[in-house]
């Protein structure tokens, strides 16, 4: 009788909000006027109470942090960790009025003889490979979107045999003209540290076999991440501006500095998101022109 009560009134205050805000209400805990044009989008808790701390006026609601960042007005909303995490946060901004999305988080970093990549570099991907499960339960959905999308072979597949897992590998990219605001700003900053790069999105952190490190490295990816290919995707879908800035904290396969391998720290790892960090937010003013 108490469940039938508590439904009968849920549903009761159902009636005076849309669906889309019953949306943003059940994920981010808060109404979707409350989220702001510019939205910057940390995964872990480090990169978030970083980028909260600099928050000027600010206001909570919710999951979704308010306040001003050098002169610009933003909110600050965690996505977790993985794609499904970032696909829900995004279906949210498509129900209010954001517009921008930046991601400024931590990824890995695939080193080699012929790419020097280094812990604490920022990268900008120029791409996203979805090696994810979530962009291709989108493709399912949203067959159109496969007209506009690059696609390779699976580059897993010349390496091992495919037992599980596409055959065809799709490529989703970030708004260009966001992209190259934080690149130029990045080369403002420190210019020896950008690494413009293709980005693979994994699901699973705890997968990077040899093997799989080696297959990325023949189609000349330099980085991992766990996000950026589902943003990108539906920043198309929803026609959103989407964009990732990201440090470098480990480096997959490296005897020294592999996150699922060795307990050691690297002393860059933490002043990579400290500048990644401060370049998106010396770059907000120049993104809120692209509104």
């Amino acid at each position: 009788m108490l469940n039938k009560i508590k439904s009968q009134i849920l549903n009761l205050g159902l009636k005076f909000i849309s669906v889309d805000e019953k949306i943003v209400r059940m994920i981010l805990e808060t109404k979707p006027s409350n989220i702001n044009e510019i939205v910057l989008l940390p995964a872990v808790k480090l990169v978030m109470k970083k980028i909260v701390n600099k928050l000027h006026n600010k206001i909570v609601y919710g999951r979704v942090y308010n306040g001003i960042l050098n002169g610009i007005s933003v909110s600050v909303i965690r996505s977790q960790v993985g794609c499904p995490n970032a696909a829900l946060t995004l279906e949210c901004l498509k129900r209010s009025k954001a517009k921008i999305v930046v991601r400024v988080d931590f990824c890995g970093g695939i080193y080699g003889e012929n790419n020097p990549i280094n812990i604490g570099d920022i990268v900008i991907p120029k791409s996203a490979y979805c090696g994810d499960g979530t962009s291709s339960e989108y493709l399912r959905a949203n067959p159109t979107l496969l007209n506009s999308l690059d696609s390779i072979q699976n580059p897993l597949s010349i390496i091992q045999n495919l037992i599980a897992g596409p055959q065809t590998i799709f490529i989703s990219k970030p708004n260009e003209i966001l992209r190259e605001l934080l690149v130029n700003e990045t080369r403002g900053y420190n210019p020896s540290k950008l690494r413009e790069s293709n980005l693979w999105t994994t699901d699973a952190l705890f997968c990077e076999t040899f093997e799989f490190i080696r297959g990325l490295k023949a189609v000349n990816v330099e980085a991992i991440d766990m996000e950026s290919s589902i943003l990108f995707l539906l920043a198309r879908l929803y026609n959103m501006k989407v964009a990732s800035i990201l440090s470098v904290s480990d480096l997959p396969g490296h005897p020294q500095y592999d996150l699922l391998n060795s307990n050691e720290i690297h002393p860059d790892m933490e002043t990579g998101i400290d500048n990644a960090i401060k370049i998106l937010i010396n770059a907000l003013p120049k993104i809120q022109h692209t509104l």
